[in-house]
Order: structure tokens, then sequence, then C-alpha cells
């Protein structure tokens, strides 16, 4: 069969397996999530042997260190996928519930029914453990899914398929309720972002590239997770040792990852008992740092900043530093370079921070706290399947509750339209 035959058969497989799941209460789902948990933990060893095998291709392959960071699984993220996935079937059944029932005049009760998308299409790179991640919110939300990893981590993905495909067998659940392409052809995925026939969305989630391609592309519409360019305002009214801190997590804690600060913005009150102390702290992380002429008057051992800088994901330990002169000049900079992701500001200054929640266009903005907290675990969604950075129909990260939709239900007692 040909490439396109495949995945063509696979989403007319996931369409009418869409139709069974809607059938299916949460005890079923639930267990199958539990079921699938302690296959993780049984299998773990069988896991890590197939995830060597991918990363020993991406190590010949030359893959950053950030790729391979992403790609790596030991048993302590097993043992967190397989906790997450306990952690979601934990969480109430967002399908079913009915909302605004009221009466109209002439006798009809209208109101609306949370149901689910129906077939996604997910598309991303690395982390074969969002795998298991948007298995699960898919599932429990009532969703069918194929899922298209990279090729970098191929074997992983299909061992965590067959685990899958167990589970949902074993429930009594339809197996074409999930599926992984088994395919490392690039070509995969145009095939995939063409089915709109079967396909109701797709959510794709990894770099730019990808992401700009299947926007582009598409005919299915889809849940956009662009980059991650995220900045931290230090204004003149913070606590500089909160900001120090703040801003040092925000960088280091783990810099491959979208939700990492890539710029920081310093007010020029503060910047002289700011930056250099704080600069010094990250060069002994190995942090490079690319100023604007202000922060070079300031410290040494840093590089010129140069236009392309301000809108980049390094995605690395690479950050780019501003002063700025006022909060406004700060706001205007995250306007032109941010990409709606995260945004933080350290300050005291109630005024200000209300102000800046208020005229910040992101999917979350924090206050006092670093940039790293934009994530479904930690804002208490369990786990996510991305953060959209669009708009429709959820914005910012997506879990369980921003899987489904709504349809209106009517009951009638032979009412007729005049």
């Amino acid at each position: 069969m040909s490439l396109a035959g495949m995945i063509e058969g696979m989403a007319k497989e996931s369409k009418a397996a869409s139709r069974q799941l809607r059938r299916v209460g949460r005890a079923q789902k639930d267990s199958t999530l539990e079921l699938l948990a302690d296959k993780l933990i049984d299998m773990q060893a069988d896991i890590i042997k197939e995830n060597e095998k991918d990363l020993t291709q991406a190590r010949k392959a030359g893959l950053s260190a950030a790729m391979i960071d992403r790609l790596a699984m030991d048993y302590n993220v097993i043992r967190g996928m397989a906790d997450g996935l306990r952690e979601v079937a934990a969480l109430p059944d967002p399908v079913g519930e009915v909302s605004g029932m009221r009466k109209q005049p002439n006798g009809l009760l209208v109101g609306r029914v949370r149901i689910p998308l129906g077939v996604i299409g997910f598309i991303y790179e690395s982390r074969p453990n969002v795998t298991v991640d948007a298995a699960a919110l898919c599932l429990k939300s009532g969703n069918t899914v194929i899922l298209k990893g990279g090729s970098e981590a191929i074997h992983s993905n299909l061992i965590l398929s067959d685990l899958l495909e167990q589970a949902l067998v074993e429930t009594g659940l339809p197996p074409k309720a999930i599926q992984v392409i088994p395919s490392t052809d690039r070509e995969a995925v145009k095939i995939l972002i063409g089915l709109d026939d079967y396909i109701d969305t797709i959510i794709p989630r990894g770099g730019e590239g990808l992401i700009r391609f299947v926007t582009g592309h598409s005919r299915v519409p889809v849940l956009k997770h662009y980059k991650g360019v995220c900045h931290v305002y230090v204004d003149e009214y913070a606590d500089l040792q909160m900001a120090r801190e703040i801003c040092f997590n925000a960088k280091v804690q783990r810099p491959g990852v979208c939700n990492a600060m890539e710029t920081m913005l310093i007010h020029k009150g503060i910047a002289n008992d700011f930056l250099p102390d704080m600069v010094k702290r990250f060069r002994d992380a190995n942090v490079e740092i690319r100023g604007c002429p202000r922060t070079l008057e300031l410290s040494q051992r840093i590089k010129p900043a140069v236009e392309t800088d301000w809108p980049a994901e390094f995605l690395d330990l690479i950050l780019a530093v501003k002063i700025v002169s006022n909060m406004d000049e700060a706001l205007d900079h995250i306007e032109q370079y941010g990409s709606n992701h995260t945004e933080a500001i350290i300050t005291n200054d109630y005024n200000r921070s209300q102000r800046f929640l208020a005229e910040v266009d992101s999917s979350v903005v924090l206050i006092n706290a670093s940039t790293r907290f934009n994530d479904g675990n930690q804002l208490g969604l369990g786990a996510e399947i991305g953060i959209n950075t669009s708009k429709l129909h959820a914005f910012g990260p997506m879990g369980l509750e921003e899987l489904p939709t709504t349809k209106f239900i009517v009951y009638g007692q032979g009412q007729v339209r005049d």
C-alpha cells in the first residue's frame, strides 16, 4: 500500500472509532489510562532500550543538546509519564457537561453540552513522552487521535504505540482510537493535513519551521503553537534579589524549551545595581549574553546584539539583554518582538503590574514569577497537548478542559416555527 493510502486508511478508521468513543463513559476511559500507566512501568526497560536506538542515531546526526534532551527517556521520565496518566484519569470527565439551559418564550429548552472535537491529527518533534500525554488527553476528552512524531523518535514512538493499542484492546475500547503513523517520511505530514474529510483539527507542536509549514499547507483547521520568544522585564521597582533568582531560573533551568526566557529587559534606573552581578552569574553558567549598546557599557565580555537577536527563540544558553528607558519602551519591545507565548514582569508596584497584565498580549502573563511556569502541569491542568499562541478556540496551555467543544441541545414539546 502507498503511504497516502495507508494514512488515509488510518484516518477513516479514526473517524469510525470517533463515533464509538462518543458512547464511552468515564470509568472505561480512566481504566484504560490506569492500565497504560502500569504497562509503562512494567515495560520501562524495553522502552529505554528502544529510546537508546533513537538517541544513538540523534548523536550521529549531530542533533543539538536541546533536541537530545527532549528525546531522552530514562526511568524518571517514564515514571513521570505514568504519574501523568494517573493524574489525567483522576480529573473530571470534560465531556457531557450541560450549561446555559434556558427556556425560550415558546417553551423550548435550549442549552449547550460539551462534546469531543472529533478526530485530532497531532504532529510533533522529539519528546516521545508527548506521545503518551497527547494520547491520554485525547482519549479522556473523547477524541480519537492520529500521532505523527518526528523521525528522530521513531523507535520510541513505535513501542509506545504498541502499549497504547494493548491497553485499548484489553479494556474494550476501539483499538484505532489512538494511532501512530509508522513512517519517517516527511511526506506523511503533508498527506495527513490534507485529509479534511476525516480529520477535524490539526495540532502541530515543534519548531517554528514545522508550525509554519503545517499552517501554510493544511486543509484542516490548525491550533498553532508558534515559537516562544519570552521576555522578563525587570522594573525599576523590582526586588533585585528576587529578580536575579527569577531571571536565572527562567534562562538556565532548562534553556531548550519554549517557556525559557530569551530576552531580559531592564529598567535603566536599576541597571547599574542589577546587571553586572546578573551577567557574572549568567556567565558562570555558560550563558552567552548579547546586549544592546547600553548593556555593553555596563559589563564586559558581552557580544553586541544584532536585530535578528530580538525576535530569536534561541532554545540554548544564549540571552538577549536590553536596557529600556521606561516601562513604555519595555511594552513596545514586547509588542514588536514577542510571540504571544509568555511574558513576565518583576515589580513591587501594583499599578505597574496591573498595567503589564492588561497590555501584554500573551497566552500567559506572570508577575514576580519565572516564565518556566507556562506549562499545563504547573498551572494545574494536568498534562497538556501544547500551548496555543493563536486565540481560536483556546489561548495558552491546552489541557483536558480545552479539548472539547460545545453543541447546542434543544428540548421541545411539539413546537413548530411560525
